[in-house]
């Protein structure tokens, strides 16, 4: 089995304070995919490099202690992608990609950090930017030229869901459930052949548009795949804000997201809230897939 983990570290030194080495080691996970490392290439640089036997590789942002995600393997990458080509988003550090190609097959792993919206109008109406262009990114790793498959894993900051958050109902107008940013979801994970498009809706000139696609992403949640009908213990996030970890007032905002083969060989999912590293919980997946 491959075994490959997502988790929002809210800083990787914090993490590393809270035993983040020592689960790695003991967890014998494959790759972990990590985001918000809050750090800088000086800040990695003989202390992380590598963790428990893992190399990693990364992409920082150049706004100090802010966003970054990485990848940890046991792997060597036949090559490395570093940003998705975003004049605008590759400068906050979002999106790390390693290809372990060999004849006959192309792979990819992706840790990626969507934007959030939560602080302001401004910050929202950047987030639907990077949905808008970040979808026809992933439609021609799946279908364009040199078509591969690939697991995107990482913080959408979306639930996509009404089961995918306890308070479904107040949240309605807030980031992170926005009826524009389900419809995204949805119609990245839409099959032509087995759904209806899903509705466009207009945001203030800033909405991610897919008008022109007539397919859908395509793609798989891995989770909900393997856990179609699972609330409460699906959340992987929860606000420093009252008692949302002891209430589990949660949220399911850290996905693996998959090309229809690979996310056909996702055999167990679970999620780890025995030790907690940040606000976020990890997300594990076994794959009968070898690298």
């Amino acid at each position: 089995m491959f075994k490959l983990t997502s988790l929002n570290l809210n800083g990787i030194r914090s993490a590393a304070s809270k035993g983040l080495q020592e689960w790695l080691a003991q967890s014998m996970t494959d790759c972990i995919c990590v985001q918000e490392l809050k750090a800088q290439a000086a800040d990695i640089s003989g202390r992380f490099e590598d963790i428990a036997g893992h190399k990693g590789y990364f992409h920082f942002a150049e706004k100090k202690g802010y966003s970054g995600v990485g990848i940890y393997t046991r792997h060597e990458p036949s090559d490395v992608i570093v940003g998705y080509g975003s004049p605008e988003f590759d400068t906050e550090g979002r999106y790390v990609e390693l290809r372990f190609d060999r004849p006959g097959r192309k792979f990819s792993i992706i840790s990626a950090y969507f934007p959030s919206g939560s602080s302001g109008e401004e910050r929202q109406a950047a987030k639907f930017r990077f949905l808008a262009g970040f979808y026809p990114h992933l439609a021609a790793l799946k279908t364009g030229q040199g078509a591969r498959e690939f697991v995107l894993c990482g913080d959408i900051n979306i639930a996509h869901q009404e089961i995918d958050l306890k308070n479904y109902k107040g949240n309605k107008k807030n980031s992170g459930f926005l009826p524009e940013e389900r419809a995204w979801m949805s119609e990245l994970l839409r099959n032509v052949e087995c759904a209806p498009p899903a509705a466009q809706i207009p945001v203030q000139g800033a909405a991610p548009t897919l008008a022109g696609d007539k397919t859908g992403g395509g793609l798989v949640d891995v989770y909900r795949q393997l856990h179609p009908e699972t609330t409460g213990d699906a959340y992987t996030w929860w606000s420093n804000r009252g008692q949302a970890w002891a209430n589990n007032v949660g949220w399911r905002l850290d996905y693996h997201l998959a090309t229809p083969a690979f996310g056909a060989s996702a055999r167990s999912a679970a999620i780890h809230k025995a030790q907690r590293f940040s606000d976020h919980a990890p997300l594990t997946v076994d794959y009968d897939w070898t690298i």
